[in-house]
């Protein structure tokens, strides 16, 4: 299957962190999901019910991070995938999160993904 639907540019403010502190304030997450989903439906149809609605997955995304607090962004981009892969359709997905400027200007940056066992 190679039909993918991305979305970049998510910024949502959260409370995640392993320093001290870095959980007391809200602090800018930037997210940016990629979805392996058979798209051959949706191409004729025109119909949003047969391909992955990008608002509702932007919405269930932004609502992790702001939700929830975990220390890593590492168990952050779990949940967002676990949630991701909930939807059948969703074949393979990959989560990139990065907390931008907090390492000296420095930007860390995780690329997470989940493959549905065939």
């Amino acid at each position: 299957m190679t039909d993918r639907i991305a979305i970049r540019g998510i910024r949502a403010f959260g409370r995640h962190g392993a320093l001290p502190g870095e959980r007391d304030h809200l602090q800018p997450f930037d997210v940016e999901v990629e979805l392996e989903v058979d798209l051959s439906a949706s191409r004729t149809s025109d119909a949003l019910d047969d391909t992955v609605n990008y608002a509702a997955v932007h919405t269930r995304v932004v609502r992790i991070v702001v939700e929830r607090s975990y220390q890593l962004l590492e168990r952050l981009g779990d949940e967002i995938l676990r949630d991701l892969m909930r939807d059948e359709r969703i074949a393979c997905a990959t989560v990139s999160i990065a907390k931008p400027g907090i390492l000296g200007g420095a930007t860390p940056e995780i690329h997470l993904s989940s493959r549905r066992a065939r």
